[in-house]
C-alpha cells in the first residue's frame, strides 16, 4: 500500500468523528494497539529531540524498505507516533523524502495539538525523514 493510501484511510477513520474529544480517544486507542517498543530501542540517541514527552523512534532498513518502531509514554502522542509509523513503515526512502503528509492537516491534528506537541509531532516527521536520508545515502 503507497504512503497517500494509507493517508487516505486515516483520513476516512477521522472523519467518522466530528467531535475532538472522539479524535483524540481514537488518538489514545491507535497508542494502545502499538506494539511495545523492545528495551534495547529506548535509548539516549534513539530519543527525539524537540517532544515535550519521551518519544522513541527505531529505523532499521532491511530489502529497500525501512521498518518503524516507536513508543511514547504520552497516550496522545502515542497515538500520534502509532498514526506516522503507520503511513511511513515497509516504505522505501525516496518515497518517504517525496511524501507530502498531508493526511496531519486534513484530519485536523496539527490545529488542535498543544503548541509543544505540535513541534513533537514536527520532529518525530523530520527524525523519520532523517532515517529515510541515511538509509537513502547507504544505497
Amino acid at each position: 500500500m503507497t504512503i497517500n493510501e494509507r493517508q487516505d484511510e486515516i483520513i476516512e477513520e477521522f472523519q467518522d468523528f466530528d467531535d475532538w474529544m472522539d479524535r483524540y480517544q481514537l488518538l489514545i486507542d491507535l497508542g494502545s494497539s502499538l506494539p511495545p517498543l523492545a528495551p534495547e530501542y529506548k535509548t539516549e540517541s534513539n530519543l527525539i529531540e524537540g517532544c515535550q514527552s519521551r518519544v522513541w523512534l527505531q529505523a532499521d532498513y532491511e530489502n529497500g524498505l525501512i521498518h518503524f518502531q516507536g513508543e511514547s509514554d504520552a497516550l496522545i502522542v502515542k497515538g500520534i507516533v502509532s498514526l506516522l509509523i503507520r503511513v511511513l513503515d515497509q516504505q522505501r526512502p525516496d518515497d518517504i523524502l517525496q511524501s507530502d503528509l498531508y493526511f496531519i492537516d486534513r484530519i485536523g491534528l496539527r490545529e488542535h495539538l498543544s503548541p509543544t506537541r505540535s513541534n513533537g509531532l514536527l520532529a518525530m516527521v523530520k527524525q523519520m525523514r532523517m532515517y529515510a536520508l541515511a538509509f537513502q545515502a547507504k544505497e
